[in-house]
């Protein structure tokens, strides 16, 4: 019996021999439940998984495990060529740099790859999984979408019979853990993600987080495994949530609707669209209810229909029990494609022309009030062909800012481009107005 690169094997059940690189929360994670766990392990799968070898940065750092049996490596890239290491799981992030260079030299050196970088998937997933399957390794990602959800797995495995023609989510706990405080507190965004910081949910440098960003990496993931299609980051349409205020999300629960910032992908008539971006759902919706740091995946596929998944996205616990499924099929010899097709067939997306999207929208204007001004607004969206379903004007005193909120039909996404830019033209609106999609799900 021989290991992958032609290395012999004793005879008799042999260890799968685990490197990892980095030991934060996620790496000390994996090592605790490989040990706390063993004996569930041991009963799933037909040979142990034992952690062979480790680097970090700081090898004198009390993380709170036992390392004394564990090989400690100064340079991560020794994991790569390592007599004791038959997988490299990867969790030191990062979408170039030492984690794509660990990638490839484990890959070349013939050891199967397990990784959380959703970063580094999103640019370069599709020439490392070319690499991994020409070699007949694995590159798994479980924990790279969605934490603890087994959402890869669902999608490339249990509905693999389905053409599925859409799949969206909540793909950022620190984004729905803001919207959530702010609609049950009524407070403003800089207050409740300065409280999301000092509570851990959101890093010093929140951009990636709420600017939508992180969502877009999981998002050109999960675009792939549903169509089958290369991963393409740079066709993600990307807003965050920085603008919604508490007055958006008041008029939202008037409307009957919730803010969620979900990733969107869907197959349109003219080709695939991917965006992430604030929107409001039916409030009666189930995904309007995942509030929290939690995250929900929704699939639709044409014969088993709709499928959701719920649970939390991030953290050691998740984050780690998605990485050792990985291991596990790894020791179970369940190499699979690492999306839903061989990589050699995944074709370039043709992406659908963001103006053509159709939809509906809410709108929120500032204008002074008096007469003629809903007559202009009305204008500019009749000129461009816009219709309005609702409108919410509260009276104040005569000459002072108020509020306007209306509602539009379903229209195209540039016909809303050219209505606001009208608007803007307008005087008596005092700031450019602010636009939410509204996504009814059906």
């Amino acid at each position: 019996m021989k290991h992958a690169d032609g290395r012999s094997r004793p005879k008799g059940v042999e260890p799968l021999g685990v490197g990892i690189a980095g030991l934060g929360t996620v790496g000390a994670g994996i090592v605790k439940l490989i040990e706390e766990n063993r004996d569930v392990l041991l009963s799933h799968c037909p040979r142990p998984i034992v952690v062979t070898a480790v680097s970090a940065r700081d090898r004198t750092k009390d993380r709170g495990i036992d390392l004394s049996n564990i090989e400690w490596c100064d340079d991560p890239m020794m994991l790569a060529r390592h007599d004791k290491v038959d997988v490299v799981v990867e969790v030191i992030g990062g979408s170039d740099g030492p984690a794509k260079a660990l990638i490839e030299a484990a890959l070349a050196n013939k050891r199967h790859v397990v990784t959380a970088n959703k970063a580094l998937l999103a640019h370069h997933g599709t020439e490392l999984a070319l690499k991994a399957e020409a070699a007949g390794l694995a590159l798994a990602y479980e924990a790279a979408v969605a934490g603890g959800i087994p959402v890869i797995k669902a999608m490339r495995e249990g509905l693999a019979a389905n053409r599925i023609d859409r799949v969206y989510g909540i793909l950022n706990g620190t984004c729905n853990y803001i919207l959530t405080q702010m609609r049950e507190t009524g407070r403003e965004f800089a207050d409740v993600l300065q409280e999301a910081q000092k509570l851990g949910y959101a890093e010093t440098d929140p951009s990636f987080d709420v600017d939508g960003i992180d969502a877009a990496h999981k998002l050109s993931i999960l675009t792939s495994v549903a169509f089958g299609c290369a991963v393409d980051f740079a066709g993600v349409r990307i807003s965050g949530i920085r603008q919604v205020s508490a007055m958006d999300i008041a008029y939202a629960d008037e409307l009957g609707f919730r803010i969620k910032l979900l990733g969107l992908a869907r197959q349109a008539q003219h080709g695939i669209e991917q965006r992430v971006h604030a929107c409001m759902v039916p409030a009666a919706s189930p995904i309007a209810k995942v509030d929290g740091v939690f995250n929900a995946v929704v699939t639709r596929g044409n014969f088993v229909g709709e499928n959701m998944v719920i649970g939390r996205g991030a953290g050691q616990g998740p984050t780690a029990s998605a990485i050792v499924s990985d291991l596990m099929d790894i020791a179970r010899d369940r190499i699979l494609p690492a999306f839903s097709a061989p990589a050699a067939t995944l074709k370039k997306v043709k992406q659908a022309p963001a103006g053509l999207h159709r939809g509906s929208y809410y709108m929120r204007l500032m204008v002074v009030d008096k007469p003629g001004v809903i007559a202009d607004v009305a204008a500019a969206m009749r000129d461009e062909n816009v219709s309005m379903e609702a409108m919410i004007q509260r009276a104040r005193s005569p000459g002072e800012p108020v509020p306007v909120v209306l509602t539009t039909h379903e229209t195209e996404a540039q016909a809303i481009e050219r209505v606001v830019a009208r608007l803007g033209r307008i005087k008596a609106i005092l700031e450019p107005a602010h636009v939410l999609p509204i996504e009814t799900l059906d």
